[in-house]
Parts: structure tokens; sequence; C-alpha cells
């Protein structure tokens, strides 16, 4: 997978995301954290996530289930998998004016008998690159993310999510790529993606209400959109996981709007955020120049004590699918320890 474009047109970023990106260059031989318990790894180690027992399933007093509202979607067979159907529809945002497609994995638990009255916590998933018509995330031989949660929800590691696996953009062409915002005179990719999205979730399936039941990911361009949204829709993300992402939005769409690029950017919206989010954010261990970018981020987070970090190096990791794949366990188990359970109506 390339690199993000950040990282790889850093002359073409506005005045003041090229200061971000340069001091970046200047943090990635230091550490520094946003708080104790996410303290950066020297380059090339791991830092431990902290492990903590799973939360016990909460009552439904505290989680309410969110029982399908519809209109119902149609969804269309896209992929059968080892572990279940993947599903694909356009959605036709009512907010935002954008229609986009939508996939879709529900967990075996889902359909089970035992499981007909509750509630599930759902995980929305960006991939890299620019996404546009498709999402890696619906690749079993790339990134079988959903064998993974059903593997490791037998074991007792993982919770069953719902996953929903929007597109990004709709052109393949860096210029014309949207950041996941709401840039002036362009789709409105934040308003899709962070209320449309999660209205056709609940519209469709058993969710569940409270914002502690959802979940962001994304790995490379989709660490961008993950990290974003929880920062700008935190009443409905508890929970973002940035996988080697980076944090500067850079499209040429910006030329001219400058306090719009400021609002939307997430290495400037975490340094004064006051949502209560948890987030993973990782880097590759053989990426210097990717960890100084994750590293600036990580410090940017330091003014915002809600917002918790934990910064993971992968050993000997480059900027590539396969190595994103090697973190799936992780995140599963991170999305698992921080979001409410599977919880009866």
């Amino acid at each position: 997978m390339r690199l993000p474009r950040a990282l790889r047109r850093a002359a073409a970023l506005p005045t003041a995301a090229a200061a971000i990106t340069a001091l970046a260059l200047t943090l990635s031989a230091c550490g520094g954290s946003a708080h104790p318990a996410a303290a950066p790894s020297q380059p090339g180690t791991a830092a431990s996530v902290p492990v903590t027992p799973p939360t016990p399933a909460p009552s439904p007093s505290s989680t309410v289930v969110s029982l399908p509202t519809g209109p119902k979607t149609a969804l269309k067979l896209a992929e059968n998998t080892s572990v279940g159907p993947i599903y694909e529809t356009t959605l036709h945002g009512a907010k935002s004016g954008v229609s986009g497609k939508v996939w879709v994995w529900l967990p075996p638990q889902y359909n089970d008998p035992k499981y007909a009255r509750y509630g599930f916590p759902v995980v929305t998933m960006y991939s890299g690159g620019a996404s546009s018509g498709y999402n890696t995330w619906t690749d079993q031989q790339q990134l079988p993310i959903q064998a993974e949660d059903v593997a490791l929800a037998k074991q007792g590691k993982a919770s069953p999510f719902i996953m929903i696996m929007p597109i990004q953009n709709f052109h393949d062409d860096d210029n014309r790529l949207l950041d996941c915002s709401d840039i002036p005179g362009h789709p409105k990719m934040a308003t899709w993606m962070g209320e449309d999205v999660p209205d056709f979730a609940r519209a469709n399936f058993r969710t569940l209400t409270n914002r502690d039941g959802w979940g962001v990911m994304g790995a490379s361009t989709g660490g961008l959109c993950s990290a974003k949204l929880a920062l700008q829709f935190p009443q409905t993300f508890s929970t973002a996981v940035p996988i080697d992402g980076y944090f500067i939005p850079d499209s040429l769409y910006w030329k001219g709007y400058q306090a719009a690029w400021k609002a939307n950017n997430p290495q400037l919206m975490v340094a004064r955020s006051t949502a209560d989010v948890s987030m993973l954010v990782t880097a590759g261990g053989a990426e210097p120049y990717e960890q100084g970018v994750v590293q600036a981020f990580v410090k940017a987070a330091r003014t915002a004590p809600s917002v918790h970090l934990t910064y993971y190096v992968l050993p000997h990791a480059d900027h590539l699918t396969s190595d994103f794949k090697r973190l799936i366990p992780m995140t599963l188990e991170y999305l698992t320890q921080h979001l409410a359970h599977p919880t009866p109506a």
C-alpha cells in the first residue's frame, strides 16, 4: 500500500500543515505521551498495550439497546465468507446529500436465536488509499478481520462486532480526495461518515444507543478518518483506532479555506478537544518518518486530558497492508476493552 499523501507530498500542504509536519520530523527520535499510560516506545520496539480484564456486559439500564428504526435498506450480497456474508448497499445520506457504497458484516451471534434481543457494538472501518468504490476491510485475503473477530470471540477475547465499511472518496486522483471532511463546495463527507452512516446502522440493525457501543478505526488514510471522526463526533464515537495514520488533511480542495482546514485538522483538533475519547494509535517500527508523524499527534494530545491515548510501535513493520494485518488481534482486543459488550434489551 502506498504511503499516506501527507508523507509523500508535504510540500503541497498549506503553510501551517507544513510546519506541523516539520515538527513531526523533529520528534521522530523523541519520546513523549499524552498520558503516562500512553508512553511511546523507542523506535523499533513495542510499547505494551495495557491489558485489562474485559469489562462486564452492561445492564440494559446503563446501555439501552436500539432496535432497528427503519426504513429498512435493501442490502445485496457482496461476498460469502467462511464466517458469514458481507452485504453492500448504496447509502443515500439524508443529512449530507452524499450517496456512496457501504459494506456490512454481521457476526454469527447476530442471527443466533439466543441473541435475538441483543444489541451489538458497532465499529465503522475505513481503509487506506483513496478507497473510491472499495474498502479493503472487506478483503479476506488482505485484512481478514471478520474471521479474526469470530476466532477471538470464541476465546472470550473479543466482542462480536457489527462492522460497517464505507467508501471515503469518489475519485482515485490525489488532488480530488475529500479528507473525510465537509470541504466547502464539495460533498459533505464528514456529515455522511459521522451522521448518515451511524443513522443507517441504527435504522437497520440492533445496536447500542450509548456512545460506549460505537467505535471507529482505519489504516493509513483511514487512520486520518478514524481520529478525525472520533474528535468531531464524540456524541457518537467513544473509541478510535488509527493504524499507521497521519493527522493533517492535505486535499488541494482546501485552497482558499484555511479556517475550515484548521477546524478539520485532527492535529489541531486533538489539542483543544474536550471529548472523552480513547485511542490506540500505531506506527511501523521500520518507518521512522511515520513514527515522527504519529508522535507529533500524541504530543499535541497532551493538552487534552480527556483524550486517552495508547501508542504502539509494531516491530519491524512497514507501511503495508500485510503489516496492518498483524495488528488485527490487538485492535479487536482494544476495542473490546473500551466498548460496551453485546447487551440484552
